[in-house]
């Protein structure tokens, strides 16, 4: 499947990190939304922006992406959590996507979210 033109918000508040997952998307053809480094500032991107996926960090400075991922969920928008320890929050259903980023795994979580066979 082809990720290319793949609109994918971005919610990381390690800006290296998020720099990372970004050349990442871009090397799969995909456009970075954000990236947002904090809660609001990802609410209102997930609220107001044309996204087809996104990726959250779960904890942003100590604040959980819970809110963010209602607000895709509201606007039936697929989203992966991601972290480096522990497990997603329950009740979503979102796959988990692992820190440290990698290319495959990436791929492949967006590749899901979008229901197409990988």
């Amino acid at each position: 499947m082809s990720l290319a033109g793949l609109r994918v918000l971005v919610v990381e508040d390690e800006p290296v990190v998020a720099m990372c997952l970004e050349d990442m998307l871009e090397e799969l053809g995909c456009v970075t939304v954000g990236p947002a480094s904090r809660l609001a500032e990802g609410l209102a991107l997930a609220e107001r922006e044309m996204i087809d996926a996104a990726i959250l960090d779960i904890n942003l400075a100590g604040e959980r992406s819970n809110t963010i991922a209602d607000a895709l969920r509201a606007r039936d928008v697929p989203f992966a959590f991601a972290s480096g320890y522990g497990a997603p929050p329950e009740g979503y259903g979102a796959p988990m996507i692992e820190k440290p980023y990698r290319a495959a795994d990436i791929s492949g979580a967006l590749t899901r979210l979008l229901g197409e066979p990988q």
